[in-house]
């Protein structure tokens, strides 16, 4: 078993660390500090920021400064609480903005605390705010949130007597963990082998850095032996990555009839000591700040700094659910100042194919946003909502809100979004089909194998799937960015073309003709039509070298090539050029006795491009809406000086099914023209609706806004009294 010390302070330097009591105790092989790190000892995706094992500061609470490997987790434990570490106390920071300063700087080879940044002109920017007949504007402060994936980072590794070092882990991204672990260990890549079999959840928490470099660590001190890291819940939710918390300070500006005009945006997000893909959440929140909108003139400014917290990272959605929340809200306030509809004046201002959206990308791709709105005019939720309202019993308030959303697919420019599939026609005449791309639980491996079968015209028990294993698949980036079955698809439909041809060519020199136009595929063979002659796939196989049998096909996902006014620090893939669009409906009832929200109904309309797995598509939706529904009434994971206050289940509150509600989706089947079979991915764009749909409902309602969610029912009760004082004071 290995692992880790870990920091009680939130800065300082590391005077001396004690490990002599724990190197002396029964069952321990080994007591290592960064002085058995061979490499850089630094490890990151954009940013090499964070050391493996802390050499002379640490950063936040939770770094680690040592790691104990020992036979038994009784022995681990006795050994890690003998560890003593003597601290030089430094300034910490906890408040992002007070860390725009610089003092205390985090980290030193940085001009400042400004981990990333972003800024976006377009047309006059703030100044046409001037012009607009009506402005409204809020500051919205968006909370951390857990991931609680029911399987922890956990893996295994082991060292073979050549020196390669093999990982088995729960990890999005094999191909990029295994170079950066070789990097951070100072050793060649051909020395790391990285495994990663289904995993029991991520929802971005896995898209970098856990327990890989550590695991290659420890193999290389086991004695060839296997070694094991498994964090248990609580240090999951103490040392994981969160979403990043966001004070977001947001004005939007229509005309006297509802046209929008102006938008300005402030966004300030807090990354913690290290970066974890912190400047492309970032980037995330300023693309889609102006929403699914027309807006003329925008000016949007994004920073993301570093301070002593603890760490921010990936999270479903990106940075896409903080945003949401604000826009959506603002256009609902807008709606209500303007004394109109609020599904009218979205439908009013909504993007359509050819227009430019906020950040001055044209939507030449399929744009399903006014369908989405149409569907949702038309269904009975929206068109007996006041009947509905009005039923509501004593003590009790009902509302109707609803969202309207938008999700950049892949990587945008810079990093190419690649994906490269391989196929092997076995001696068996069976298939071998590469999932290169992590499956979460997503569904992603098998949708592949369903495309395999449809291309090949194959049962199930003639298809194998292969696991991403940087030593038999080829890499083809993370399970991530919605872009996992978009991109690996079309590479693997590229790949079974070219087999499938390769097949006919060889079928048809066994034969004797000249073309393949009258070849078919059948379950384990091949049919010439005119002659009904057969051959089987397994004697075709025999005949062909290793080479033949196998196809490889590489595809590149399409990015924005115009021009936008936008100044990128540290930043990647901005902007995006294929979209998904849904628009969310949340029915509530508030218990004016207890102050709770209990959602009855909530519908959710996507186009998400044509359906390849119906099933697939809707537990995709039902699972976003479940966590959007905790991120905006109930999981509230709360920091004070760095420290974490909710370190557990029994302290942090996560949706049941008793407070999911009865949830329909509709799904828009439009054709995207780069889509593999037309479809695009929508892993991440149920998880942005419930917060600002929930909320508009709650206003529609009561009257009362939360900018601080969860909209919890203590929240709610203040509220209320608010409102219920600026009344009381008015008459």
């Amino acid at each position: 078993w290995a692992g880790l010390k870990r920091s009680d302070v939130a800065h300082a330097r590391i005077k001396r660390i004690h490990t002599e009591t724990a190197r002396r105790q029964s069952g321990i092989v080994a007591v290592l500090t960064f002085r058995d790190v061979p490499g850089s000892n630094r490890q990151g995706i954009v940013k090499k920021d964070q050391p493996v094992l802390v050499e002379e500061r640490v950063r936040r609470i939770g770094d680690p400064v040592a790691m104990v490997l020992a036979e038994t987790r009784t022995a681990l434990s006795e050994a890690l609480n003998a560890i003593n570490v003597e601290w030089d106390p430094l300034p910490a920071v906890f408040d992002a903005n007070a860390a725009l300063s610089g003092d205390p700087l985090i980290h030193a080879e940085s001009s400042g605390n400004i981990l990333a940044a972003v800024h976006v002109e377009k047309g006059e920017g703030e100044s046409a705010l001037s012009d607009c007949k009506t402005v409204v504007s809020g500051r919205f402060v968006l909370p951390r949130q857990e991931h609680a994936y029911l399987e922890t980072e956990a893996g295994f590794a082991q060292m073979d007597a050549d020196g390669k070092i093999t990982i088995t882990v729960s990890t999005q991204s094999p191909h990029r963990d295994r170079k950066e672990v070789a990097e951070a260990l100072g050793l060649p890549v051909e020395r790391i082998r990285v495994i990663a079999p289904y995993l029991g959840g991520g929802f971005g928490g896995k898209d970098g850095a856990t327990v890989q470099a550590l695991l290659a660590l420890a193999a290389l001190h086991a004695n060839r032996r296997p070694v094991k890291m498994w964090w248990d819940r609580e240090e999951s939710f103490l040392y994981s990555v969160k979403r990043m918390p966001a004070e977001i300070i947001c004005r939007i500006g229509a005309s006297e009839d509802g046209l929008l005009q102006a938008m300005d945006c402030r966004i300030l997000m807090d990354a913690g000591a290290y970066d974890h893909l912190c400047g492309e959440i970032l980037a995330l929140a300023v693309e889609h700040a102006g929403g699914v909108y027309r807006i003329h003139h925008v000016a949007i400014d994004g920073k993301s700094v570093y301070t002593n917290n603890p760490p921010s990272g990936p999270f479903r959605g990106f940075g896409v659910p903080q945003i949401t929340a604000v826009i959506e809200q603002l256009v609902d306030m807008l709606a209500e100042r303007l004394g109109q509809d609020p599904l009218e004046l979205r439908i009013k201002n909504v993007l359509h194919q050819g227009d430019q959206n906020p950040v001055g990308v044209t939507m030449m791709h399929s744009t399903g946003a006014i369908a989405c709105l149409n569907h949702l005019r038309a269904h009975t939720l929206w068109q007996e909502r006041a009947a509905w309202k009005q039923s509501a019993g004593a003590f009790k308030r009902r509302g109707v809100g609803i969202a309207l959303l938008s999700h950049g697919l892949g990587y945008g420019p810079i990093i190419p979004d690649i994906g490269n599939a391989k196929i092997e026609l076995t001696s068996e005449g069976t298939f071998k089909i590469d999932a290169s791309v992590s499956d979460m639980g997503q569904g992603n491996a098998s949708t592949f194998l369903q495309i395999a079968a449809d291309l090949f015209n194959q049962p199930p028990e003639r298809l194998e799937l292969v696991l991403p294993d940087t030593d038999k698949t080829l890499p083809s980036g993370s399970s991530a960015a919605s872009r996992t079955t978009y991109t690996y698809a079309n590479a693997l439909i590229g790949a079974a073309a070219k087999l499938k041809e390769r097949l006919f060519e060889k079928s048809a020199s066994r034969l004797g003709v000249n073309s393949t136009d009258a070849f078919e595929m059948l379950p384990g063979k091949i049919r010439h039509l005119p002659s009904g002659i057969d051959i089987t796939l397994s004697s075709l196989a025999d005949g062909l070298s290793d080479s033949e049998r196998t196809a490889v096909h590489s595809w590149q996902a399409p990015v924005a090539t115009e021009k936008v006014r936008a100044e990128l620090k540290s930043v990647f893939g901005f902007p995006h050029i294929v979209f998904s669009y849904a628009a969310h409906l949340a029915a509530v009832e508030v218990d004016l006795l207890t102050s709770a929200i209990v959602i009855c109904r909530y519908l959710a309309i996507t186009d998400g491009g044509m359906i390849l797995n119906p099933q697939l598509f809707e537990q995709q939706i039902h699972g976003g809406i479940a966590q959007g529904i905790g991120y905006g009434l109930y999981e509230d994971y709360r920091v004070e000086n760095g420290n974490s206050q909710t370190p557990n289940l029994t302290t942090y509150i996560l949706p049941t099914a008793m407070d999911v509600p009865e949830m329909e989706s509709c799904a828009l089947p439009l054709f995207e023209k780069t889509g593999p079979f037309g479809m695009k991915g929508i892993g991440e764009i149920p998880i942005s609706g419930p917060l600002p749909a929930v909320a508009n409902a709650l206003a529609d309602a009561c009257g009362i806004r939360i900018f601080q969610p969860p909209m919890t029912p203590e929240k709610v009760l203040s509220a209320l009294a608010e409102k219920q004082n600026d009344k009381d004071q008015k008459t």
